[in-house]
């Protein structure tokens, strides 16, 4: 039994890299949403962890496969035993404007299409997946605000959380898209602000990471966001690499979410 109106999944005949296509329709967007699947090519696998890995302002649901090659990479290390068996699950954001920003806005629920629909599609179209899956989320600049926001939101459902090089407020999405920033305005001040709901739910936080190039733009929010975690003694870790908010950056550092979630989901 279906939860969606209608479901286009990919033909596995016509499918490359073990990644799995699928677009559906939900009200949360008012209308359809893509999923890219990487399924991990292993025999026997149930119950496999869930990884969704959210991009940032411009793309869409191809955009962590087809410029990190994440699926490469977490094949490789697959392969070489330095992580278990997983499924990432890459959405778009839902395409509004140059990003969603993952709120709900504009009358659509971006948030409940990560939290709810994403995983509900994954969990009735990859064989295996299960209800009972543990979920993880990730993400990049706009998506790394996504990761840490939703998941800090919504602790019952994450086991783990990792942002990469990013927003840590809403007032920062001006800096990459052309759209009013008031467009993602909520009702409640916390709903904004990554710092707020870390803080309110502070007891019921999942183990949760990021990192930022020291080259970054968003460099300066991001040690203010682990001051201000240090500060009030919330538990996470946080590293800082070369680099700068480009994709030779998170191609490199997803490897360090992989290896976090799988530690964490031993």
């Amino acid at each position: 039994m279906t939860t969606f109106k209608t479901t286009e999944l990919s033909n596995p005949e016509f499918e490359s890299n073990h990644l799995r296509f699928m677009t559906i329709k939900t009200p949360n967007l008012k209308g359809r949403g893509d999923i890219c699947v990487f399924v991990p090519p292993f025999k026997d696998l149930k119950d496999v962890p869930i990884i969704t890995l959210l991009h940032g302002v411009y793309g869409s649901a191809w955009i962590w496969a087809h410029k990190a090659g994440v699926h490469f990479t977490a094949l490789q290390m697959m392969q070489e035993g330095k992580i278990k068996p997983m499924v990432l699950a890459m959405p778009s954001d839902g395409l509004w404007g140059d990003g969603s920003a993952y709120l709900p806005h504009s009358g659509k629920d971006f948030e409940a299409w990560i939290t709810k629909d994403v995983n509900q599609a994954v969990i009735e179209n990859i064989a295996c997946t299960s209800k009972t899956s543990p979920l993880c989320i990730a993400g990049l600049s706009m998506g790394g605000y996504g990761a840490l926001r939703l998941g800090a939101k919504y602790p019952e459902i994450y086991k783990g959380l990792s942002g990469h090089s990013s927003i840590t407020n809403k007032n920062q999405m001006h800096l990459f898209v052309e759209e009013d920033e008031n467009n993602y305005n909520q009702e409640n001040l916390t709903d904004e602000d990554v710092f707020l709901l870390l803080q309110k739910n502070k007891l019921r936080l999942p183990p949760f990471r990021f990192d930022c190039g020291m080259n970054d733009l968003l460099i300066e929010q991001n040690r203010t966001l682990h001051q201000r975690l240090k500060k009030e003694h919330i538990q996470h870790t946080y590293q800082e690499f070369e680099g700068k908010h480009e994709w030779s950056y998170w191609q490199e550092h997803i490897k360090d979410t992989l290896l976090f979630f799988d530690s964490i989901l031993d």
